[in-house]
């Protein structure tokens, strides 16, 4: 996955902390979760606050179909 991947990231954030808020996040916590995730693999430089909410968004779009 890269950066631009922010729908196949929000899921796979989702899968892995199911019980976590999205919203309650820093972008720099969510960086981090993003960059440890094992099918990512992009620059970890390569991100911005952009990128970081669409992830943080498609995250919570996930949480609450649920």
């Amino acid at each position: 996955m890269k950066w631009n991947d922010s729908e196949d990231i929000g899921i796979a954030l989702f899968e892995e902390h199911p019980d976590t808020d999205p919203l309650s996040l820093r972008f720099t916590d969510l960086h981090k979760m993003v960059i440890d995730l094992d099918e990512f693999d992009d620059d970890p430089q390569a991100s911005s606050e952009g990128k970081l909410e669409s992830i943080q968004m498609a995250w919570y779009d996930e949480l609450t179909d649920q």
